[in-house]
């Protein structure tokens, strides 16, 4: 496929983790545009992609303020077209409890999880009407089913954005739009880093993780999943 004819795929919260994995595994039949706020990080992953034969657009902003995402996707609309796929992959916060998290440690949690895909979706949702196909797909987490002491900040804000993607899934499925969250149960394996006390396979690879999403955007839209959960298979539950 030319790239002039790919369609367009546009991944936020991208790092070297699970938001590169998803540019790159969708850099293959699509033009990427791969958000996150390191410019230095997203020219270096857009080069790699570019240079494999792939089209990618970087697209820096911080995805929890309003202007910078309507500045951005004004940026991939006119430069590449209009997505038809959405991956929100953005997802910080601060774990702490009640006594540790600041009001505006909350608020920012929230802005990046939770507004931020509201605001995401919002810019993409009349053309993949108009065009009656599309894809949302958002990044959650286990705070966003189960908050624990220390997702005083985190939790909420996973659980509001789960909470969208089912009014979505149910607005938007009829018309075309398929929307599914994946709550993402375990640490993803990020290269260079380790985290003490977990065994490489008791960590998710990224790039597996990667081939779900795929999978999720071009199911048949007779058996589209709304939620899924994908874990290590040494994580408890």
């Amino acid at each position: 496929m030319s790239a002039a004819n790919r369609p367009v795929a546009v991944i936020t919260g991208v790092g070297p983790g699970l938001g590169a994995s998803l540019a790159r595994r969708f850099a293959k039949q699509y033009a990427v545009a791969i958000n996150a706020r390191r410019p230095d990080y997203l020219r270096s992953l857009a080069e790699e992609i570019r240079s494999a034969g792939g089209e990618a657009l970087e697209v820096p902003a911080d995805i929890g303020d309003r202007a910078q995402i309507e500045a951005a996707f004004h940026l991939i609309r006119e430069r590449l077209g209009a997505p038809e796929v959405l991956l929100y992959n953005a997802g910080s916060g601060p774990f702490g409890n009640i006594s540790e998290i600041s009001p505006e440690n909350f608020e920012q949690s929230w802005r990046v999880n939770a507004f931020g895909a509201f605001v995401s979706a919002k810019a993409v949702v009349p053309e993949m009407i108009a065009r009656g196909r599309g894809a949302i797909l958002f990044t959650g987490a286990t705070a966003g089913v189960k908050a624990g002491p220390k997702s005083a900040a985190f939790g909420p804000a996973k659980f509001a954005m789960r909470g969208l993607a089912e009014s979505l899934a149910r607005d938007l499925g009829p018309k075309g739009i398929h929307v599914a969250w994946i709550n993402v149960d375990g640490a993803i394996k990020i290269p260079g880093r380790e985290i003490r006390g977990l065994a490489p396979d008791a960590m998710l690879k990224p790039e597996a993780i990667a081939e779900t999403y795929w999978h999720l955007v071009h199911q048949d839209p007779s058996s589209w999943t709304q939620a899924l959960e994908v874990r290590p298979f040494r994580e408890k539950f």
